[in-house]
């Protein structure tokens, strides 16, 4: 078996959503017919959606085949030991030309519980809003269970929640239990754990094309949610031109915010981790190997294996990346 040493790239899985417009191919040359398009999943070992490679020696093949096939050269020594042969990370670029179900989502037990999967800590870093973009995150002052139960039968759940006006380079950390909503007009990459538990609160009384409303989660969401609130919902960093800089850290990812301009010498040698590169603005090009190259271009996703531990990265412009990578 050959070392896997070169940066992978995959197949975007784009889904259509209630709420998607059609950002992701106009902006990010994501190809579809469809004029609903809410999210391209970028890397992926959901079942039913996992990443298909589409460079390399490695084309053709899934995540779960060249995890199977590669184990800790792939991933990581100790990433490999914590999750097998399951991808732990579900990165995904969300366009929202309409207001997303307000959702929240189970901790780790609950979903083990429920649904034999993981919980879903995620992260959102704002690409583009439009003037009035905003989100949902949390409460704008503690509550309990019986007051939500009352704020949501009496329709005045927005009432209770906060609200946030946002642009671009905002980040906001969602662990499990904090209500959210992403909100019309807003483009972002998504950063997250590998599951597909969302429980749906309220979707805004809205019907799809057979005008049906879409499935609520109302009693399974009561014990998910955490029903304390914040002083400040977004979280603060600082950059540095062709350093990474620390966004955010948690027990499930690590993402950092590297912007380039000119020439990035990276080793990884210390994080025994893949690390997955979004660009979120700008492009770059990957030198690895001595004269081998890779492009990536906004809106783009690669994968670089935890066995590639030094290559450059270079952009004749302010670029930006997101890094993300699991700690040791």
């Amino acid at each position: 078996m050959m070392n896997i040493n070169y940066p992978i790239k995959f197949e975007p899985i784009l889904k259509d959503k209630i709420w998607g417009g059609e950002k992701l191919k106009t902006l990010f040359n994501k190809k579809s017919t469809r004029k609903d398009i809410g999210e391209s999943w970028e890397v992926s070992d959901v079942n039913g959606n996992v990443s298909v490679v589409t460079n390399g020696d490695l084309k053709g093949k899934t995540l779960q085949e060249i995890l199977r096939l590669y184990k800790d050269q792939l991933v990581g020594e100790n990433v490999y030991k914590n999750f097998g042969d399951n991808f732990p990370l579900l990165i995904k670029f969300i366009d929202a030309k309409e207001a997303l179900s307000i959702q929240v989502h189970p901790n780790d037990d609950l979903a083990k519980e429920r649904h034999n999967s993981f919980g879903k800590t995620e992260m959102w870093y704002v690409m583009q809003a439009e003037d009035e973009g905003d989100l949902i995150v949390g409460f704008n002052k503690d509550s309990s269970k019986e007051e939500y139960v009352e704020h949501l039968e009496n329709k005045k759940l927005l009432e209770i929640l906060n609200q946030e006006k946002v642009k671009k380079g905002d980040v906001y950390f969602i662990p499990t239990g904090r209500i959210h909503a992403i909100g019309a007009g807003v483009l972002l990459a998504e950063i997250q754990q590998t599951s597909d538990i969302t429980y749906r609160v309220y979707d805004w009384d809205r019907l799809d094309d057979e005008g049906n409303s879409r499935e609520l989660h109302t009693e399974l969401a009561l014990d998910a949610i955490d029903y304390s609130s914040e002083k400040k919902y977004t979280t603060d960093y600082k950059t540095e031109t062709n350093k990474s800089t620390p966004v955010v850290d948690c027990n499930y990812f690590t993402t950092n915010l590297l912007t380039v301009n000119g020439e990035v010498n990276v080793n990884n040698n210390d994080k025994d981790s893949f690390v997955i590169y979004m660009c979120v603005e700008g492009e770059v090009v990957i030198n690895y190997n001595d004269s081998k190259q890779e492009r990536l271009v906004k809106g783009e996703t690669i994968l670089i294996p935890a066995s590639l531990n030094e290559f450059q990265v270079i952009s004749s412009e302010n670029s930006e990346l997101l890094e993300v990578y699991i700690k040791s």
